[in-house]
């Protein structure tokens, strides 16, 4: 059971710093650079600020590392109540973080054209600060579509939380919750872009959700009793 609490802290810390990371890429690396539909201004921004955009990039990478590695230990801890499910939410969660890879290559590649190197100068100025838009709005996307499996991944998360016997059933019930509420988030940004308040609840719940889960796993650790089996795992 102490290799088990340390495995939760482990987790809970891990999370922890992914949380951190994805607060500094949003803050430091593209709040006030990127300003959706102005290519000129954001051309402007990210070559005036290319420390800060590169601080974004790197720390971006940073969280998802640090989110894979928080699914692994969630792995080694809710195995036991079933190891099928946690290994389709370990794959999921993987699933997520490849996508998003291919994602940040398109961000990387928007400072590349800004960059001012030689074998740009055949292309217009104007030229470059469109493709350079055009490749940030392909990793906005692709993002977003990273959140497909990051949201799935949560309903086995959430139902082996629940069943742990280990864990407070209420945060299984968030993160389910957050699951749906992750998705309807992806379907809001490709079909209602314009109507951001439909997803406003469902960020509220994802933050509930996971910043409750890893300050649970952080402070509290697990009860100090043997997980209960989920439905038929003997």
């Amino acid at each position: 059971m102490n290799t088990n609490k340390k495995t939760a802290r482990k987790a809970g810390f891990l999370y922890l710093g992914y949380i951190i990371f994805t607060a500094i890429a949003l803050v430091v690396g593209r709040k006030g650079i990127i300003v959706d539909g102005d290519a000129a201004t954001t051309a402007a921004n990210i070559i005036a600020k290319g420390m800060r955009f590169r601080v974004g990039f790197v720390s971006d990478a940073v969280a998802g590392v640090l989110f894979l590695l928080a699914a692994w230990y969630l792995y080694v801890l809710l195995k036991p109540v079933n190891k099928n499910i946690a290994l389709l939410f370990l794959l999921l969660n993987l699933g997520g973080f490849t996508i998003w890879c291919f994602s940040a290559l398109n961000l990387f590649a928007g400072q590349l054209l800004l960059s001012g190197a030689d074998y740009l100068k055949v292309f217009q100025p104007g030229q470059l600060q469109a493709q350079a838009m055009l490749f940030i709005n392909l990793y906005k996307n692709g993002s977003t579509i990273a959140q497909i499996p990051y949201g799935i991944w949560l309903f086995p998360l959430g139902y082996l939380v629940f069943k742990s016997g280990f864990l407070p059933k209420m945060l299984g019930i968030l993160l389910i919750v957050d699951c749906f509420g992750l998705l309807i988030y992806v379907f809001q940004c490709f079909l209602l872009p314009g109507y951001k308040v439909i997803s406003y609840p469902c960020l509220v719940v994802s933050f509930i959700a996971k910043f409750g889960l890893t300050l649970w796993l952080l402070i509290k650790g697990i009860k100090d009793q043997e997980p209960a089996l989920a439905d038929g795992q003997n």
